[in-house]
């Protein structure tokens, strides 16, 4: 079985979030002095977990948000970002670089309501949702094949059994274990919790993509999702910088039926001492 972790972060604040403006794929904005500050407080919040992989979407803010995570992480100072454009924000067409209210305003006039409106030129959120899959589907097949690279090399040095055994996994310090079934984590003497992984992923991207892929893992690959988590959480945009953490499992390295659990959703604990004005506008 191959198991890897997926981090997903939503880029920091920019002057148009503050503002309640449409960006999408149009509006290449940079962080604003309050984006970085968050940045840096994630960057802070992961800085002990060991990734092998960073993914972001080719927009400037999320690549000042990864550049920034990575630059505050005890392991990966080093680690490549590879810019990915099907990590891009939903696309708004006509709408890009105006108030979220004239989108409201839009899909009113049509008969329609956010967030299922698809503006002129926009994006549908069927055509999301697919570039959501088939990023999932590459970033599966990265980690089978790294999973069966170390199969093999595990094979040479030590013989098949302590593949099952799990012993040679990578480990990775998580600071969310308080969510988690104890089930996935292995404890070190000074209480430490950490995850066995083949991979351990990172990418940062955007709130209304992020929310459709989370859509994806729900309702294609019925998603195993928090105990406490809201119909209401379920279904809002990350705040600026919200970490969302999953395990994926894959049996026999098959993506046929990859296994999917969230361990924590739009999780911005780490946003408490950045200040009131960092509470993100929740935007389509």
């Amino acid at each position: 079985m191959v198991r890897f972790g997926l981090t997903v972060v939503r880029h920091g604040e920019t002057r148009y979030n503050k503002d309640k403006i449409l960006q999408g794929q149009g509006i290449d904005e940079p962080l604003s002095p309050t984006g970085f500050r968050q940045a840096d407080a994630a960057g802070l919040f992961l800085s002990n977990v060991k990734f092998t992989h960073v993914f972001s979407s080719d927009l400037l803010r999320a690549k000042q948000t990864a550049a920034t995570i990575i630059e505050k992480n005890k392991f990966c100072k080093g680690l490549e970002i590879k810019c990915d454009t099907r990590l891009r924000e939903r696309k708004y067409g006509v709408a890009e670089g105006r108030p979220l209210t004239d989108l409201k305003a839009m899909a009113k006039a049509a008969g329609q309501q956010c967030p299922t409106f698809t503006p002129s030129g926009g994006e549908t959120l069927d055509e999301v949702r697919e570039r959501a899959r088939d990023f999932f589907e590459f970033l599966c097949q990265l980690a089978a094949e790294v999973g069966q690279i170390r199969e093999k090399k595990d094979q040479e040095m030590h013989g098949a059994a302590n593949r099952s055994s799990g012993t040679y996994e990578e480990e990775s310090a998580f600071p969310w274990t308080d969510h988690c079934g104890v089930h996935e984590f292995s404890s070190d003497n000074d209480g430490t919790s950490k995850l066995l992984l083949d991979a351990n992923i990172l990418v940062v991207s955007h709130g209304a993509y992020m929310r459709n892929w989370v859509g994806y893992f729900v309702s294609d690959l019925k998603c195993t999702l928090p105990a406490n988590l809201t119909k209401a959480q379920l279904s809002s945009v990350s705040p600026n910088t919200g970490v969302s953490h999953f395990i994926i499992k894959l049996e026999n390295r098959s993506m046929l039926k990859p296994e999917v659990i969230c361990v924590c959703l739009n999780q911005d604990s780490h946003l408490v001492d950045v200040g009131a004005e960092c509470v993100a506008s929740k935007m389509f």
